[in-house]
């Protein structure tokens, strides 16, 4: 396979997890709200955790923007996902304000 090919085929990769994770974080911030604090919240929870573990482990980067790089020399944003490069400069402290915003409401929701 030609190292074309191999970056689309981790930028698919990429772009479809990204996607996954959105339906993750935006259910549990409805579940959130909507006080429905079911299995699918704590399994969020967890989908959530294991990224945060990953991401930690790679140093704040994404194991597929690590194999990415091995065929690309960009310097784009988002050079390894099918994003806008704004969003994909941007997405960690998106998510992380997201999640943190469904953990206190979470919080709030149990002591209620």
């Amino acid at each position: 396979m030609e190292n074309e090919t191999k970056l689309t085929l981790i930028k698919v990769i990429h772009t479809l997890i990204w996607i996954f994770f959105n339906f993750v974080i935006f259910y549990m911030l409805y579940a959130a709200i909507a006080n429905k604090l079911d299995h699918w919240l704590w399994i969020g929870y967890g989908f959530i955790t294991l990224e945060g573990l990953i991401l930690l482990t790679f140093k704040s980067y994404c194991p597929l923007n690590l194999l990415a790089r091995k065929y690309s020399k960009s310097t784009q944003d988002n050079f390894d996902i099918y994003l806008p490069s704004w969003l994909a400069k941007y997405t960690k402290l998106i998510y992380t304000t997201i999640f943190a915003l469904i953990t206190i409401i979470t919080i709030y929701q149990i002591l209620n």
